[in-house]
């Protein structure tokens, strides 16, 4: 499982004009599924995902977590993160988890963070979502559960 992060000042998803996840201050994770990814994997990423320290203490350090903070987490599906592109002009989607298993997998990571911490959005998987955000920083992780 990865996750691309970034610091966000705000950010939303819309499908169709329709607006189904919306945070202010906090994280935007954009999510893909692999094969091998299960529901040990969803515990160590939402761990990292609420934990991982990207926000600046009062010395300007990033010494604080979203967790600590009590931001929002927007989680959004993204399939491409999981391909193969070490060669070739085309990606190759082989690395991804297969629809039925990534979607599974995601609700099941979009349930627990709701479990887990306060202010929780997310994404519609499979639809064609257009993301909006204002980056804060800019700061951006690749994580890997």
């Amino acid at each position: 499982m990865k996750a691309l992060i970034q610091r966000v000042a705000k950010a939303q998803v819309t499908v169709a004009g329709e607006e189904v996840g919306a945070i202010g201050p906090g994280l935007l994770a954009l999510v893909g599924i692999e094969p091998q990814d299960d529901r040990e994997s969803i515990g160590r990423m939402l761990h990292r995902l609420l934990n991982y320290r990207v926000f600046a203490d009062a010395e300007g350090r990033m010494n604080l977590s979203l967790a600590q903070l009590g931001g929002g987490l927007l989680l959004v599906s993204q399939f491409t993160l999981a391909a193969d592109t070490r060669s070739g002009l085309r990606p190759s989607f082989s690395s991804a988890a297969p629809p039925a298993q990534g979607q599974a997998l995601f609700e099941a990571l979009l349930a627990l963070a709701r479990e887990r911490h306060p202010q929780v959005a997310g994404g519609r998987f499979g639809a064609h979502m257009r993301v909006e955000l204002v980056n804060d920083g800019p700061v951006t992780f690749l994580l890997e559960a």
